[in-house]
């Protein structure tokens, strides 16, 4: 779907120019980021902001459709974090040497897994931007 230069300036700000899920800046990133709804169109989903995330094209291409997944820890189906309703770090919290998240909650733990923001080229990306002094993001 194609947004408008002014919606897409708006997201962006709105996300302080990160992936909404992984925290990825979008300024080192060799893709354009996409704008990607939350809770999809065919399944009853929202056209407007507050259903519309920012988010790096590996987080967007490994969440897809899906809103939810099992958690083998609660032994429960949880619905992904929502960037507009939820606390990142109520759910999400960086290891000690802040290359990866760690799930607190079940909604973070499927999150974490579905769109696999651990992948290892996201991992040497905060590896490189810790050295620069461009992460953990603020």
């Amino acid at each position: 779907m194609k947004f408008s230069k002014s919606i897409r300036d708006k997201i962006e700000a709105r996300a302080n120019w990160l992936c909404e899920y992984c925290l990825s800046p979008l300024d080192f990133s060799t893709d354009s980021f996409s704008i990607e709804h939350i809770f999809p169109i065919f399944k009853g989903g929202k056209n407007d902001l507050k259903n519309l995330a920012l988010a790096c094209q590996g987080c967007n291409g490994y969440k897809s459709v899906k809103t939810e997944a099992f958690d083998t820890i609660s032994q429960a189906i949880a619905r992904f974090y929502n960037p507009r309703t939820d606390v990142w770090s109520e759910h999400f919290v960086w290891n000690e040497d802040f290359t990866e998240i760690i799930g607190l909650t079940a909604k973070g733990r499927v999150t974490i897994k579905t769109l696999k923001l651990n992948r290892q080229r996201v991992v040497n990306l905060r590896r490189i931007l810790i050295i620069a002094g461009e992460h953990p993001p603020k």
